[in-house]
Order: C-alpha cells, then sequence, then structure tokens
C-alpha cells in the first residue's frame, strides 16, 4: 500500500521557475526540484514546502511504509484552469501508483483550496501547512489579508457595507446625536451582513425565474400565493387593528398577545390556501402528492389552533377576554388552552394518518404500475 505525499503549488510558481513538466514524482526528482527552485528564487516559500514533503516521506519510510513523494503545480493564470491542470496531474499520479491514502503538503491558504480536488480522488489522511517560523504571525496575517482581497464575494459582503457606514458616519454625526448615529451605522451593518449571510440576495434574484416558470406552467398556487398574500395583509391588518382599541395603559405584552390573537386565524387561512395551491399543483403531476405536501395543511392548522389557544389563556388572565361557553358551561382559561393543544394534537395526529396512508396507497400503485410493465415487458420479449 502506498501513500503519496503531495506538495501542492496553485500559483504555479515551481513550474514557471524550473520549467519542468508536471507532475514530478521520486524522491531524487523532488530533491533535484528543490536545488532548481531554491536556485531561481531563494525567497521562495516553495522551498520550504518542498523540503516538508521530502521529510514527511523520510519519515514514513523510517517507519516501514512505502511512500512516494510527488509535486503538482498549477499550469494557467486563471484559478480554475489552475485547479484543471493540478486535478489532471493529480489523475496521473493515481494511475501512476494507485496510493491508498494521501498526505497534502501546502505553503499558503491559497493551496488549500485545492484539498477538495485531491480528496476526490484519493482518500486524504492529513494536511500540512508550512510556514516559516522566524515569520509565523507575520506570514499567517499576510496570506488571511491575501485571500480576504481576493475573494471578491468576501470583500463586497464586508468592505462595500463598512464603506457606506463609514461615508454616513459624518452626515448622522451632523443631524443626529452619537447614540442614535451609532446605533443607525450598526443596524444598516446588521443588516447588510444579514443580507449576504442569509443569502437572501441569492433567494431574491432566483424569485423573477421562478414565477416565470410557475405562470408558464400554468401552475394554480400562483394565484393561491397571491391570495395568501392578501390573507396575510387582512390579518396583519386586523391584528393592529384590534389591538388598538384596548385600552389606554395596557401592557405591551398584552397588545402583543391581542394582535397575535386577532391575526392568527387569517394568517392561518392564508397558510392553508398556499398550501392547498401547492397541493393541487401535485395532483396535476404525474408523480402523484408527496407526503410533506400532503401533511402541510395539517401542521398548518394544528400550529394556528396552538397559538390562538395560548394567545387566548392569556388574554383572558388578563381580563381582555370573556370566559369560553362550550355548550353553556363556561370554561376556564386553563380549560381552554387544553382544549386549544388537544384540538391541535389531534389535528396533527389525523395529517400524519392521512399523508401516511395516501402514501402507502401511492407507493402500491407505482409498484404495480411497475410490476405491470415489466410483465408487459416479458410478454413482448416471449412472443
Amino acid at each position: 500500500m502506498t501513500t503519496l505525499v503531495i506538495c501542492v503549488d496553485r500559483s504555479g510558481t515551481i513550474g514557471r521557475t524550473t520549467n519542468v513538466p508536471m507532475p514530478v514524482a521520486g524522491w531524487e526528482a523532488v530533491r533535484s526540484l528543490v536545488t532548481d527552485v531554491g536556485l531561481g528564487d531563494p525567497e521562495d516559500a516553495s522551498v520550504n514546502c518542498l523540503l516538508e514533503a521530502l521529510r514527511i516521506a523520510r519519515d514514513l519510510r523510517d517507519e516501514r511504509e512505502e511512500a512516494v513523494v510527488a509535486v503538482v503545480s498549477g499550469e494557467s493564470d486563471s484559478p480554475i484552469g489552475a485547479d484543471r491542470s493540478i486535478a489532471a496531474q493529480i489523475d496521473d499520479l493515481v494511475d501512476r501508483y494507485d496510493p491508498r491514502s494521501a498526505i497534502v503538503v501546502v505553503d499558503s491558504a491559497e493551496d488549500e483550496r485545492v484539498i477538495p480536488i485531491v480528496e476526490s480522488r484519493v482518500p486524504v489522511d492529513s494536511v500540512d501547512r508550512v510556514v516559516v517560523r522566524q515569520a509565523h504571525d507575520i506570514e499567517s496575517t499576510y496570506y488571511l489579508l491575501k485571500q480576504f482581497l481576493a475573494d471578491e464575494q468576501l470583500r463586497s459582503t464586508v468592505m462595500v457595507p463598512f464603506g457606506v457606514a463609514l461615508l454616513l458616519l459624518p452626515a448622522l454625526f451632523y443631524w443626529f446625536s452619537p447614540a442614535e448615529a451609532l446605533a443607525g451605522v450598526a443596524g444598516l451593518l446588521g443588516a447588510a451582513l444579514l443580507y449576504k449571510g442569509l443569502a437572501i440576495d441569492r433567494l431574491l434574484a432566483g424569485v423573477p425565474e421562478r414565477v416565470r416558470e410557475a405562470l408558464y406552467a400554468g401552475q394554480v398556487s400562483v394565484v393561491t400565493y397571491v391570495v395568501a398574500a392578501g390573507l396575510t395583509l387582512v390579518g396583519f391588518f386586523f391584528g393592529a387593528l384590534s389591538a388598538s382599541e384596548l385600552e389606554t395603559g395596557v401592557p405591551v405584552v398584552v397588545e402583543s398577545m391581542q394582535f397575535v390573537y386577532a391575526a392568527v386565524p387569517w394568517l392561518a387561512v392564508a397558510g392553508l390556501t398556499a398550501a392547498i395551491g401547492r397541493l393541487l399543483d401535485e395532483l396535476i403531476r404525474d408523480e402523484g402528492i408527496r407526503t410533506p405536501y400532503l401533511n402541510l395543511p395539517f401542521v398548518i392548522l394544528a400550529v394556528g389552533l396552538v397559538v390562538r389557544g395560548f394567545a387566548g389563556y392569556f388574554l383572558e388572565q388578563e381580563s381582555v377576554l370573556d370566559h369560553l361557553h362550550v355548550a353553556n358551561v363556561a370554561v376556564s382559561a386553563g380549560q381552554r388552552l387544553a382544549l386549544f393543544i388537544l384540538a391541535g394534537l389531534v389535528v396533527s395526529v389525523v395529517g400524519v394518518k392521512v399523508a401516511s396512508d395516501v402514501g402507502s396507497e401511492t407507493l402500491t400503485e407505482i409498484a404495480d404500475s411497475e410490476g405491470d410493465g415489466t410483465r408487459s415487458k416479458e410478454r413482448r420479449d416471449g412472443e
């Protein structure tokens, strides 16, 4: 079993300095390459990377383990071209030596990006990053800054929001107090980082395409989503209206509970409308209904019942709501909450049961259709 010790040079410095075809493999070939790289540029960190690869191969051989030291180097100025050339070189080494595993030696954060390419072709047991001891902190900081400045997406995510915030800061200090100005800048930076961190930009970028596909495909969910959005607005309106009708001086918590209590039915109906539209799209499809979409309306209804039950419980404790009457019998706040929770659990269990039964029937139908198709094929083959 052979262990491949690979010195990775993504930037292609070794290849350009020595003009040696890559990959280079074998103890003597790599040791000769160290001399050529050192004579070409004594300050190049690749010399240390090559020596470290030789040292690891020697230690493995001392432990009675077969090891082959090799060097791969990027042969293109573009990152994609360099990675593809390195992938081809690793394929050559794998075909030549059939290694059991690999140990990757790098000297920069940029070279570490090649590790997934190596892992896709041979298992990687260890990654050894070489940093010159005399300048460990400086070089590590340098590579981190270099990687940060080279990443266009990272620059746009971090540097642009900070630049906009610094430009706005003098104007905010002029028009507002220092506390308000700092709070505004902090809010702007937080919103920008969340916008990029949660990939909201990618989600919004794909919305027009998904809407266009839905319109062209004639999906029922397009209409139900619009209706659900309208019902959601109605729910927020009635919730805010209901909260505003409370007496002056009511705590904010009570107003919030009143808003939730009034808005939840409309929001639940909006969710049910959207879920039913998606369910109709699934019915139109030839593959049948998938279980998650079948269970979704029951989950929305169950959550709506439980949330409204808790909101009603708190409001009844504050004497905002009257006692609930069931069959002319007054129900206490605790019993009211228990009834809503029980109803939510029952709806949820019914949803799971319905989804399980329909899913089993769908699988049976699919299996029967596949079996009929197989038998028909066998009869045709026999004829």
